[in-house]
């Protein structure tokens, strides 16, 4: 691919950053355990940030820091001191939304760059423009554009604006993601990171009749989704985003698993570097996802990704076939052997999937697992033990082993 984008990766806490940086990722987003529009994510301290940094640069990684949510005046108290210790830690950017936050990090922090967040829902050129003119460097632009209106929005911006666009993952119902329904059903405000994805929640929908008695209105077995958007995926199109002017590929997903993040980055990964996208589109289809649509990218909303019909009867529920075993704490292939840190039960005699950096479609059966006191198991059911299993295939560390649900 000429002219290969950024493949921007989620990470809401360390091992899902390093995670994302083993599989592939250019830059990965960040928040902190404020101001982030994701305070549910487990986040990172500034001490983690600055961790993250050293340990992504050291592997040339950028690292991004949301500090996107809506403020108000109390929320301004502690952010100079936040940017200033970010800036201090080395962070490559921020993404904001907030003309707030850009007079602020212009007055303590004035080197550090700027990217506008979606939350922001940039739409058109000239509102671009004006970001520009404030500092920003890159725009985040709106989920409601098209291809078309993107190629069209960069002709006329400077080269010193870049644009960058989801991908792939969750697509808030609202605007944008500028959403409301959190905070009225379950007072917890999405502006400020809490959302509760009610939009993802099964309704029931009822009817009073005269009698005053409802009747439930049933549209499919699985309840009425009435608000529930399904998951982006833009893996055939990649080529056609790039030549749109995108510079770098946003993944959803702060809150998602490290078997998500592996899978996911690793995805893009291989379609990026010209792997077989029968395999890439394979690996997206085992990981847990609602199913798949390309939003409004191609100007024909709706539209369904790999074959599956839009408002289909399932589309309000996930899929999930997979799920992660273990993850690979090193490589000892001279033995047999293979040291993990189990994430779920499994036994003596099953079979496990290796997922390693654009390497998938590799398995074997464990032939045994020993604890770190040398004794046997027949099966692994305790959380996060490390543990030795048997293992006839080459693997590394960092690399996950999943099995079928």
């Amino acid at each position: 691919m000429k002219n290969k984008p950024e493949l921007l990766a989620p990470a809401g806490n360390m091992e899902r950053l390093k995670t994302a940086v083993h599989f592939g990722a250019d830059a990965v987003y960040i928040g902190t355990t404020a101001f982030s529009l994701r305070n549910l994510a487990d986040n990172f301290t500034l001490d983690e940030v600055a961790e993250a940094v050293k340990y992504c640069h050291e592997r040339n990684v950028r690292v991004y820091v949301t500090v996107n949510a809506f403020m108000r005046d109390e929320d301004l108290t502690n952010l100079p001191e936040t940017i200033a210790a970010l800036d201090k830690a080395g962070v490559d950017a921020l993404i904001i939304n907030d003309p707030s936050v850009i007079r602020i990090a212009r007055r303590v922090a004035p080197s550090l760059s700027l990217h506008l967040s979606t939350q922001a829902n940039t739409l058109n050129s000239e509102a671009a423009l004006f970001w520009h003119e404030q500092g920003i460097e890159r725009i985040v632009l709106a989920r409601e554009l098209t291809l078309g209106e993107i190629k069209e929005m960069r002709k006329k911006l400077p080269e010193t604006l870049e644009l960058e666009a989801f991908v792939h993952g969750a697509m808030c119902v609202s605007y944008s993601g500028r959403c409301l329904l959190s905070n009225y059903i379950a007072g917890r405000d999405s502006n400020k990171g809490e959302c509760v994805q009610p939009c993802r929640w099964s309704y029931e929908v009822r009817e009073r009749g005269s009698s005053g008695e409802y009747f439930t209105l049933v549209s499919e077995r699985n309840g009425s989704f009435i608000l529930n958007s399904r998951d982006m995926c833009m893996i055939d199109h990649l080529d056609e985003i790039a030549d749109a002017g995108i510079v770098s590929l946003k993944i959803e997903g702060r809150m998602k698993s490290i078997l998500y993040v592996a899978t996911v980055v690793n995805a893009y990964r291989m379609a990026l570097d010209g792997c077989d996208m029968d395999a890439v589109r394979n690996e997206l289809n085992q990981v847990s996802h609602r199913p798949y649509t390309t939003g409004f990218m191609l100007g024909e909303y709706g539209k369904d990704t790999f074959g599956a019909e839009m408002m289909a009867p399932d589309s309000g529920g996930y899929v999930q076939d997979f799920q992660i075993s273990a993850v690979v704490l090193d490589s000892d292939a001279d033995k047999g052997t293979a040291p993990i840190e189990q994430r779920n039960r499994f036994f003596v005699g099953a079979e496990l999937l290796i997922l390693s950096p654009k390497d998938v479609g590799r398995s074997f059966t464990v032939t045994s697992i020993v604890n770190d006191e040398g004794e046997s198991m027949d099966s692994a059911p305790h959380p996060c033990e490390s543990l030795y299993i048997g293992c006839s295939e080459v693997v590394k560390a960092g690399d996950i082993l999943r099995k079928r649900s």
